[in-house]
């Protein structure tokens, strides 16, 4: 669907038609769609196309006074009882007039700029505009990984008082997460730089700043990606360790009841094949008592080495 939306006076509206300072926001489309916005905006097919591939990574290129940006933006999705986050490409293309922006998915963010939540949004203005979106792409990455460090904080007390392995693939889904977060972000960040540094995007005294803003908030995010990343990691080795030593103990005590209650099928195997030459063989109680006796020193050897 191809979606029409204009600044005026310091808000978004939905409009029925393109026209200068528009922002056309397409989603999920199809053949003629791209077709129409080839056409339209005389974007080149190939261009185009070549730009809406589902594992596109974040570039930059120019084409015919079209500039073409691709960042990748986080998504929140739900699987198996628990958010799962991945990200997917949003391609930008920057004509003299317009902003279009094409996403292969629904995504959060062009439904904020849509629904007017962002401030400070001017579609009049197409290369603050860009950097607006990329702004809120840095912010909404923050965003998901505290949502992410609270979810992996959730787990770790619950697999401190369990031996499964399910809070353990939890944290390696939210681990792949992050291995997606962190390529993708700093992919970004070299595409924006790269934008600013061959003049893609003009020079002004609001547009700099809103650039060092998306760098500051992308350093950030790449950071927090990266720690996140190594406590994960090393919370999963040691909770690996912590079952796998769990395990260890349960085989133990396991292993030293085995022995113990094995003592009377013993004695009373022995006593019951009649063999002459044994003690008290006419004292039905002295296997019991002996068997008892063995149990009782058993555990007591048993429990000093630490073994129940």
């Amino acid at each position: 669907m191809i979606y029409y939306y204009k600044t005026l006076s310091g808000f978004i509206y939905k409009k029925d038609s393109c026209e200068n300072g528009t922002w056309v926001n397409c989603m999920s489309p199809t053949a003629e769609e791209v077709a129409f916005l080839s056409e339209h905006f005389e974007i080149d097919m190939d261009f185009l196309k070549g730009a809406l591939d589902e594992e596109e990574a974040s570039r930059t290129d120019y084409d015919n006074g079209v500039i073409l940006i691709v960042i990748d933006v986080p998504v929140e999705a739900k699987s198996d009882r628990m958010m799962m986050y991945y990200t997917t490409p949003l391609v930008i293309f920057l004509t003299s007039e317009n902003v279009i922006t094409v996403s292969l998915k629904g995504n959060d963010i062009t439904n904020s700029f849509a629904s007017g939540r962002v401030r400070n949004a001017d579609t009049n203005d197409v290369s603050s505009f860009v950097l607006n979106i990329v702004l809120f792409v840095a912010r909404k990455y923050l965003s998901y990984l505290n949502k992410i460090i609270k979810n992996s904080n959730r787990i770790e007390k619950t697999l401190k008082k369990s031996m499964k392995n399910k809070e353990l693939i939890q944290l390696l889904e939210i681990k792949k997460s992050l291995v997606y977060f962190s390529s993708s972000l700093k992919t970004s960040k070299a595409t924006l730089e790269k934008l600013f540094r061959v003049g893609l995007i003009a020079k002004d005294e609001n547009n700099t700043e809103l650039m060092d803003d998306v760098i500051i908030e992308l350093k950030q995010a790449i950071e927090m990606t990266d720690t996140y990343m190594n406590i994960i990691s090393g919370t999963m080795e040691a909770f690996a360790s912590i079952i796998s030593n769990n395990l260890n103990i349960v085989m133990k005590i396991l292993a030293s009841i085995t022995l113990i209650i094995s003592i009377p099928t013993v004695i009373s195997g022995i006593y019951g094949m009649n063999t002459p030459g044994l003690p008290f063989m006419d004292c039905w109680w002295f296997p019991v008592v002996l068997s008892f006796l063995l149990m009782a020193i058993s555990f007591k050897i048993l429990k000093d080495k630490d073994m129940l």
